[in-house]
């Protein structure tokens, strides 16, 4: 140690805490100022991690060493520190609940050094009001009981803070910030952005750029799951006479990925653009006509080469309560990509887009993707510059069959000629207007057509024009995707018994151990060591028996899933176990059994050579499983009750019955390989090749 560094080590040898833990909520900073935007953005990861350790609720201790002694800073060094730290914690969707400033800690001693002061009663700790929510009234109220205005004890507390704290350089002084997660679309996610924080704005221009954005008018409807706060709350509406109809509530990431999530499907053909549409309105940025949208939520090297979609992938679009999109890639690193937990965070709703294959020779992929998507809606693209293909027709027919309202889009319109979108746009209304199909398409060009027309989805079409090289057609496509209401209640099914689907699986996922990936299709899960689940059923038929010890919504560590929720859950399971997990599994929480054999009630698709009888063999769906089945009996369903004419009827040879394009019939069918768990009242699809009929399971032979 140097001899001029001597001094400030001495100084620095004060303890006034207990030492920092790498682990839990807590935080130690000396100072923190000058900072550059990667410094600022790794301070953002460490308070994330904090305020995940913390359940969303952390301390940070300002002007205090790692190891709990005294920093020896004055007061505007620890105030500007800690104003740094607040914006950092605004950008993060977390606000200060409270600012204690203490000082009177460290005396000088007679012969000239400085140590702890003997009396404690001599040390002064003060309650500041957070600087960047100064105007949310009430926010540290603490009295329930008190009837006058929080306003008017937070003015007086400033008074009291500026008379007694002192500025002087001999005044040691450090800080203890309580930052808690608000998990809320109405805060605003950074009052001073964090390029301007590291550009070196003063503590002075942050202060009041921040008043500016924290103005009462935009942070007034802001609640906080806190005693005090809600009841300070509940006494300003009593006296200003405001009703809980015009207030917001805070929205939980739950709520908002449950409740507030619009799961669309996006298809289309091979050309039409599907993955680029999805690119360019999840990250903001435009398309450059070469693709280079699509290359940001592709999966596979080889899709991105040939620019062909062979899997199904999901991808969060996020908004604001004003309807305003979420930018998809940070302001700052325009590179990088929000995760979806910073998407969750930021947004009141999201609407999840399902990109799926739109070659023929994918089509399994997207008819699986579309059986066990649960999609509220889908989107047909359509490549305005050629007519729509037969693949086009199968994709209409598809979302029919599962009973999905469409919206077609019309991409690259962009230099497209007038008379070539005529002729895709009058191919398309006849296919909208077959019987199969039964749609009327209309035409969106403003918002008042969007709010036309929902609510008509089952009857009507909306087309829109878009290009994702000049951005035409998109905020109208935002817009309606904003507007649509949610069509599955999931939130119906919490009551029920806990039923997860498995979609995909992780057999060694590093320090975790196994993973699945799925949709919970309805109950709800606490995960934990006591949690106890079933998984299966596997080759034989069992099920294996295991513990849910944690789970993730959206990249989102959490204790509890529910209905509606695109989830993963870790299970505790030996890697002899793990080897048996396999796609189309189902984790419940009683003990279930599987069968081989399901009746159904099947309805057989028009088209050509569609011939139905006993033996017959096809590729079933049923949620999310898919395997291949025969038709053991078929016994048939009286069509002349339907008002359906004699040439739909099934009619019976010499071989048995046989059923026609439009029969009817109730169906025992057989997996030709394993088990698996099947339940009355799944809907089911079966193919051969492309989708002859749809169906839903009736019953479950003992």
């Amino acid at each position: 140690m140097s001899g001029s560094n001597a001094p400030l080590y001495a100084k620095r040898s004060l303890r006034v805490i207990n030492a920092e833990s790498d682990d839990g909520s807590t935080e130690y900073k000396r100072q923190v100022h000058k900072l550059s935007t990667s410094r600022l953005h790794t301070l953002a990861t460490q308070m994330s991690y904090r305020l995940d350790e913390g359940h969303g609720r952390c301390t940070y201790h300002i002007g205090v060493e790692d190891d709990g002694c005294h920093s020896v800073l004055d007061y505007s060094a620890v105030s500007e520190s800690a104003w740094v730290l607040e914006s950092i914690a605004r950008s993060l969707n977390a606000v200060v609940l409270e600012r204690k400033m203490i000082q009177n800690e460290i005396e000088m001693s007679d012969d000239g050094k400085l140590k702890l002061v003997d009396n404690i009663n001599d040390v002064l700790v003060v309650e500041e009001p957070p600087v960047l929510s100064s105007g949310i009234d009430g926010f540290n109220c603490e009295d329930e009981k008190e009837e006058k205005s929080c306003g008017d004890d937070e003015e007086a507390s400033k008074k009291k803070t500026v008379r007694k704290l002192s500025a002087a350089d001999e005044a040691y002084t450090r800080c203890e910030l309580t930052i808690q997660r608000v998990e809320t679309h109405l805060l605003d996610p950074s009052p001073l952005s964090l390029s301007s924080l590291s550009r070196g704005s003063s503590f002075a221009d942050g202060v009041n750029g921040a008043v500016e954005a924290s103005t009462l008018s935009n942070l007034e409807r802001l609640k906080l799951s806190s005693p005090a706060s809600t009841t300070c709350r509940k006494e300003e509406s009593k006296v200003a006479g405001e009703t809980n109809d015009t207030q917001h509530t805070v929205n939980t990431v739950e709520e908002t990925l449950s409740t507030r999530n619009i799961r669309v499907a996006v298809v289309g053909n091979v050309d039409a653009g599907k993955s680029t549409m999805i690119g360019t309105l999840t990250t903001s940025f435009l398309d450059d006509g070469r693709g280079s949208s699509r290359t940001s939520i592709m999966k596979h090297r080889h899709e991105i080469e040939s620019g062909r979609t062979s899997t199904s992938s999901s991808h969060l679009l996020g908004f604001r309560h004003s309807g305003e999109p979420i930018a998809g890639r940070d302001k700052i690193r325009a590179n990088k990509m929000k995760t979806e937990d910073e998407i969750a965070r930021e947004s009141y709703r999201i609407v999840t887009l399902m990109d799926l294959a739109g070659h023929e020779k994918y089509l399994k992929t997207t008819i699986h993707g579309v059986s066990s998507g649960f999609a509220d809606y889908a989107i047909v693209l359509v490549n305005s510059r050629h007519p729509p293909t037969h693949m086009t027709q199968h994709h209409l027919n598809l979302c029919c069959s599962f009973g999905i309202p469409i919206i077609v889009v019309f991409t690259k319109i962009d230099g497209c000629p007038e008379h070539a979108l005529a002729t895709s746009k009058n191919e398309l209304a006849k296919l909208l207007k077959s019987p199969e199909i039964g749609r009327r398409p209309f035409a969106i060009k403003t918002e008042q057509d969007i709010i036309t027309s929902m609510g008509k989805l089952h009857t009507l079409a909306p087309t829109i024009d878009i290009s994702c090289v000049t951005g035409e057609g998109l905020d109208l496509l935002r817009k309606m995707l904003f507007s649509l209401p949610k069509r599955r209640r999931h939130e119906k099914k919490v009551d029920r018994p806990f039923e997860f689907l498995v979609e995909d699986i992780f057999l060694n996922v590093p320090g975790v151990g196994s993973v699945v990936s799925g949709f919970v299709n309805a109950g709800e899960l606490n995960v934990g060591a006591n949690c106890n689940v079933y998984v299966g059923p596997t080759n034989d038929g069992t099920f294996l028996k295991t513990v849910a010890k944690s789970a993730h919504v959206a990249r989102i560590n959490t204790s509890h899933i529910t209905a509606g929720q695109s989830a993963c859950l870790a299970f505790s399971l030996n890697k002899e176990l793990r080897k048996k997990l396999r796609r189309g599994m189902v984790v419940v929480q009683e003990s279930p059994t599987a069968t081989k054999e399901f009746d159904a009630e099947i309805c057989v698709l028009k088209g050509e050579g569609t011939t139905i009888r006993r033996s017959y063999q096809a590729y079933v769906h049923i949620l999310n499983v898919r395997q291949s089945a025969f038709a053991r009996d078929i016994q048939i369903v009286n069509n002349n009750a339907l008002g359906l004419p004699p040439s739909h009827n099934a009619k019976e040879d010499t071989e048995g019955i046989v059923l026609r394009p439009g029969s009817r019939a109730k169906v025992r069918f057989e997996f030709a390989q394993r088990p698996e768990y099947i339940r009355p009242g799944m809907r089911m699809l079966f193919r051969d090749g492309r989708v002859r009929g749809v169906g839903i399971v009736t019953g479950i032979p003992q």
